[in-house]
């Protein structure tokens, strides 16, 4: 049985064409997409550079679906009033990169919006024992971070559920974001692990965009 917490779809832009960026986000709100999935990297934590507040505050005007911002970047406590100014409704920021988890958190509330912390698939879950009870989100990457197009890392499986486990243990029903090459044919391996927040690039972006979120919304009442 999968959980009872509201599954959602999030593509990530990483991987849509750029030159038709407006358009795609427009067909995937028709579709049912739950938010859009906005990965920042900043060459420095992670190898890749993306995009930044520009691309942001141009693409809020097209759709009204929330902003789920990824900050991959080292001190991210330095542009979150810019993330939310720009149109994040919620921002992630690395345990790895913040020594004051508490106080990054708490910062974010103070914006007005959802605070997620992302760990890494070699950090050990132990790192986020002082988040837990005040996230409004957990992101399990379940691949190295930096790049799109990577094959799910298996491992990850069992942190999902432990992680899981623990919330429940604590009576936190709170949201468990998995991101990192996940597929239609293994998005059920998440899910029953205790997942409900589903990112996802190029297995929605890749072909037919309203067609992809269709199967993977069947997916999700299985």
């Amino acid at each position: 049985m999968h959980n009872t917490r509201k599954i959602k779809l999030v593509p990530s832009i990483l991987a849509a064409d750029f030159g038709r960026l407006g358009e795609q986000l427009k067909v995937l709100e028709a579709a049912g997409a739950d938010m859009i999935h906005i990965d920042v990297m900043d060459g420095n934590f992670v190898p890749s550079i993306s995009f930044g507040m520009p691309v942001i505050r141009s693409i809020r005007k097209v759709t009204a679906l929330p902003f789920d911002v990824h900050l991959m970047i080292r001190e991210p406590e330095r542009y979150l009033k810019e993330f939310a100014d720009c149109g994040a409704d919620s921002i992630t920021v690395h345990i790895e990169t913040c020594s004051r988890i508490e106080s990054v958190i708490r910062q974010i509330k103070e914006l007005g919006v959802g605070a997620g912390v992302a760990l890494n698939p070699g950090t050990s879950l132990d790192t986020l024992s002082r988040a837990l009870p005040l996230a409004d989100m957990l992101l399990v990457m379940t691949v190295e971070p930096g790049f799109g197009g990577q094959s799910y890392m298996e491992g990850c499986t069992q942190k999902i559920r432990t992680l899981r486990a623990r919330l429940d243990q604590m009576g936190l029903d709170t949201d468990i974001e998995v991101d990192g090459g996940i597929t239609k044919d293994n998005v059920d391996v998440v899910l029953r692990a205790g997942a409900n927040v589903i990112v996802s690039g190029t297995a929605v972006f890749r072909g037919d965009l309203q067609q992809n979120a269709a199967i993977f919304r069947e997916r999700f009442g299985k």
